[in-house]
């Protein structure tokens, strides 16, 4: 049973790791808009530059993770 309820949050698609990445990626932008808010200044544009680097760095492990298990 949980592992047909784990297996649900594995990702074992190009496909799927692109959506994952995308909802990823969205919520950083949507953080970032509230740090400008917050932190008015550069100090927000840093913050905000921040949230999407983070998720660029994430998404190249969560690909480069799914090419290693192909070539296994």
């Amino acid at each position: 049973m949980w592992r047909k309820f784990a297996g649900l949050f594995i990702i074992k698609t190009k496909f799927e790791a692109f959506l994952v990445i995308y909802g990823l990626g969205v919520g950083a932008v949507e953080r970032g808009i509230h740090y400008l808010q917050q932190y008015p200044g550069y100090g927000g544009w840093l913050l905000f530059a921040a949230c999407p680097i983070a998720v660029f760095m994430a998404g190249a492990r969560i690909l480069d993770s799914l090419e290693r298990e192909h070539e296994e």
